[in-house]
């Protein structure tokens, strides 16, 4: 499989965030499962008073999620029940979600009462505050979440350096790293390739490695997350104006609403395990 179609790149690093909005684990291989990187996005926060998923995408209430960093407590196994995670806070003190004192800690945190958890509602409700409002607007994207899971919409994301390049060189003055953008999967594109080289992935496929291929679905919609503080990234609403003024693209699942985007939306059409330095290819 892998030498079909062009040349796209390697895999420069695996990303998989136990739970949604807080720092996730940098992988050295990762499981790809037909609904994403094995453990990626099982717990969230949830609201105790609306069970809204909690989510940075509205920073005034979740930003605080950002902060956080968290990791299971023992690897995730295909077929076995999830491991419990453990969330650590700035100052290095922790918590896991079966230790009884997760939720007390998160809510005194949060300013509201909320529980971490695996158990994805049925019929989920997710804010998501609109980038392209002049006033605060904010939509709820719930019901395009994936099943199963506390992802907002498909398997896995993908960000390519070219694209991370093309932004650093629009907008020198701020930081653009992978990291901003919470990919599953970043991509370190050939020599020559330059621009938002993945807009050109979407309806495609890519094959990774020996075993795994997805196809391409949609480019990433951005909103507010890529612009708040993280672990040694200060806040910057300037990295989403670079994207609103130079990558605005119609987005399929969306109807084709021009959005800034940067970064791909994948499916699993066939598992397999991915490593860093695997070669990608454009079908």
């Amino acid at each position: 499989m892998a030498s079909q179609g062009r040349n796209g790149g390697t895999v420069k690093a695996l990303w998989r965030y136990p739970v949604k909005s807080m720092a996730g684990n940098k992988l050295d291989k990762a499981r790809v499962t037909e609904g994403g990187i094995l453990g990626d996005r099982a717990y969230a926060v949830l609201d105790g008073t609306s069970g809204r998923v909690g989510s940075a995408k509205t920073p005034r209430k979740w930003a605080a999620l950002m902060t956080l960093a968290a990791d299971f407590v023992s690897p995730p196994e295909a077929g076995a029940p999830l491991p419990p995670v453990r969330v650590v806070w700035p100052d290095g003190t922790e918590a896991t979600s079966d230790g009884g004192d997760a939720d007390a800690r998160l809510s005194r945190m949060l300013g509201r009462p909320v529980t971490l958890t695996a158990e994805r509602p049925e019929t989920p409700s997710l804010e998501r505050l609109d980038p392209l409002a002049e006033e605060e607007t904010i939509v709820d994207i719930g019901d395009l979440m994936m099943a199963g899971r506390f992802s907002d919409y498909a398997a896995l994301h993908l960000i390519t350096t070219a694209t991370m390049a093309r932004l650093a060189a629009l907008r020198p003055e701020s930081t653009f790293t992978a990291r901003r953008f919470r990919p599953n999967v970043t991509i370190a594109t050939p020599d020559g390739e330059t621009g938002f080289v993945e807009n050109g992935w979407v309806g495609r496929e890519l094959a990774i490695g020996d075993a795994v291929r997805l196809r391409i679905s949609d480019p990433t919609p951005r909103c507010s997350v890529p612009t708040i503080a993280q672990k040694d990234m200060e806040k910057d609403p300037h990295v989403l104006r670079t994207i609103v003024e130079h990558n605005r693209l119609p987005v399929p699942l969306l109807d084709g609403e021009s959005l800034p985007c940067a970064g791909v939306y994948a499916f699993v059409i066939q598992a397999g395990t991915v490593k860093r330095g695997d070669a990608v290819r454009v079908i």
